[in-house]
């Protein structure tokens, strides 16, 4: 527990979490006597695994999406469906960003698309300044939980698990936080005067704004049906995202440039070395724990208060709960995850569904203070502050934390469709 203790003292110093992490590790090992030279060893051990070549890829990929014309087409398509509704643009935000989540997987990418669009017409249409960053921050949280799913390719590898499960085991959750948050959005909307487009759309117009969005909308179809059918692995399906991305931007919607691309690889560059320094310097962390026995000791110790499966659900809900509030997913998975495992084969939780729930619990993370990506991101289009909207995000955090506890409680939500497709 002291180094525990340690490590986020070290983070509350300001320090960035991968910097910690080795900080924390090389004082510890400091006094062990082993030799300094494990520390390179460990960490590239800890980056030696083929799965984790999907997550450049998918980020790429994702970057390439909203840039290549991508998430106009799917914003147009949702507004035929559901811009007529009370809240209509609210609802157009959540539905395009639950169609963005499966093409592209990224909570960030999301909430720019989706956001860029809509953030500004939702203002000009009545809709608060701080309503419309905290609608579209929450909706682009579903990112990471509709498959593909970084955060579940992450945890996949660090328990040796069916990424293709965890992806089918993401699919009900990610809907519900979809439904969820439209539900929220409506009530709000009829208390406030958010109203939609005059007229409901006509089908003529579905039907173009289908055919303008069916290429974008194959593409989950041929990631996560390829995988399923165990047609390629999950790397191999992140390398057809880019090579699919490319086509349908450049050769097809015609609105990818050079110099988009070009910025679409540095920005994966950019965000693949943050993640992957996080990963190597928490795979060294991991091992320092191990051979500390510290998982078993903090396992211990919860069971000297926790005698139930339940207690044992709502302990952790609460722990990620608070640590995603200021520490990022990728880190607070490699954390926690191999600290909370023994506990979890204690009570007999099933590895897929803790997985989800760790995944929902941190990209609630996202878009809640003082660390939440989604948050920034959504400020920064609509021109206003975390403080002015606060309120409205507590709000629209509500349904979200409703959501969480019944994937907690009721696995089904996570296992059906697992099970279901036999994986």
């Amino acid at each position: 527990m002291l180094w525990i203790a340690a490590l986020f003292g070290v983070f509350l110093l300001g320090i960035p979490i991968s910097f910690s992490l080795g900080i924390t590790t090389l004082v510890g090992l400091a006094g062990t006597g082993l030799p300094l030279e494990v520390i390179v060893q460990r960490m590239f051990t800890g980056m030696d695994n083929f799965a984790f070549v999907a997550i450049p890829l998918f980020i790429l990929a994702g970057n390439l999406m909203a840039v290549g014309g991508i998430s106009k087409r799917i914003t147009s398509f949702s507004e035929s469906l559901v811009g007529h509704w009370p809240g209509g643009l609210g609802m157009v935000a959540i539905v395009a960003s639950m169609i963005f989540a499966a093409v592209t997987g990224s909570a960030i990418a999301a909430t720019a698309a989706i956001g860029a669009l809509l953030i500004s017409e939702m203002i000009a249409k009545g809709y608060s300044r701080p309503y419309a960053a905290a609608l579209v921050a929450t909706s682009g949280s579903i990112g990471p939980i509709i498959p593909p799913s970084i955060p579940l390719v992450v945890y996949g590898v660090i328990v040796s698990g069916s990424i293709a499960k965890l992806f089918m085991g993401g699919v009900v959750p990610g809907i519900l936080m979809g439904a969820f948050l439209m539900i929220a959005n409506w009530l709000i909307s009829k208390r406030r005067g958010y109203v939609g487009r005059a007229k409901k759309a006509e089908w003529s117009e579905v039907r173009q704004g289908l055919r303008d969005a069916l290429l974008a909308l194959f593409m989950p179809v041929i990631i996560v049906g390829g995988i399923v059918g165990g047609i390629f692995t999950p790397t191999e399906s992140a390398s057809i995202a880019v090579a699919y991305a490319l086509l349908l931007g450049g050769l097809v919607y015609r609105e990818l440039s050079w110099k988009k691309i070009a910025q679409a690889f540095t920005d994966a560059a950019v965000t693949t070395g943050i993640i992957l320094t996080v990963l190597m310097t928490a795979s060294l962390f991991i091992w320092f724990m191990t051979v500390k026995m510290i998982p078993q000791s903090i396992t211990q110790s919860l069971l000297s208060v926790i005698d139930t499966q339940w207690g044992a659900l709502m302990a952790m809900n609460v722990i990620l709960l608070i640590a995603g509030t200021f520490i990022d997913t990728t880190s607070a998975i490699t954390i926690f995850v191999p600290l909370f495992l023994p506990l979890v084969r204690t009570f007999g939780i099933d590895l897929v569904h803790f997985g989800v729930m760790v995944a929902v619990n941190l990209t609630i993370g996202m878009c809640t203070p003082p660390l939440g990506v989604c948050l920034f991101v959504s400020c920064e289009i609509a021109e206003t502050s975390l403080g002015e909207m606060f309120k409205d995000l507590i709000v629209m955090l509500i349904p979200l934390l409703a959501l969480l506890l019944i994937i907690t409680y009721i696995p089904a939500t996570v296992l059906w469709l697992p099970n279901l497709l036999g994986l």
